[in-house]
């Protein structure tokens, strides 16, 4: 994880000096980041996935076992991704990040179409952040996940305002 971690490093400087030395005329119709993807440290991912597939509707598309338990997983519903890493795997993978990783919580802020879908699939869950109007125009209510990270699910009744 460190390798890859150090690449990924190399590879963002490298795009930044391409950026910096000017777009090339067949590049600037393509975006610059392609995906975000979180990855939500935890210490046990199995409650995590059975909240997002069980009430959420999610796919687990990937998992890396670790013993009788979950290292990682991959979640997605559509175009929407998550992961989820065990505190033992990052551990393993990079002892550095694993440190860092333990401090969370994330905090996730994911659109809906449909809130009260939303809030009947998540009935049961702590709420952090009752139901609420907020003057942007959004519908929001707030949970705590399984693994102690913050979501608020937020519908659009109206244009945002600034």
């Amino acid at each position: 994880m460190l390798r890859w971690f150090s690449a990924v490093l190399v590879a963002a400087a490298l795009a930044a000096a391409a950026t910096l030395a000017g777009p090339r005329p067949a590049q600037e119709k393509k975006p610059m980041i392609k995906k975000s993807t979180p990855v939500l440290f935890v210490a046990e991912i199995e409650p995590c996935v059975h909240f997002w597939t069980e009430r959420l509707g999610f796919e687990k598309t990937a998992e890396v076992p670790d013993g009788n338990k979950l290292a990682f997983v991959i979640l997605r519903k559509g175009n929407v991704e998550l992961m989820y890493q065990s505190y033992a795997s990052a551990e393993k993978d990079a002892p550095a990040m694993a440190q860092i990783a333990r401090k969370g919580p994330t905090f996730l802020y994911i659109e809906v179409e449909d809130l009260e879908a939303v809030k009947a699939a998540i009935q049961g869950a702590e709420v952090v952040l009752p139901e609420r109007t907020t003057f942007y125009g959004a519908r929001e209510i707030g949970i705590k996940d399984p693994g102690g990270h913050y979501l608020t699910f937020a519908q659009f009744t109206a244009p945002p305002q600034h």
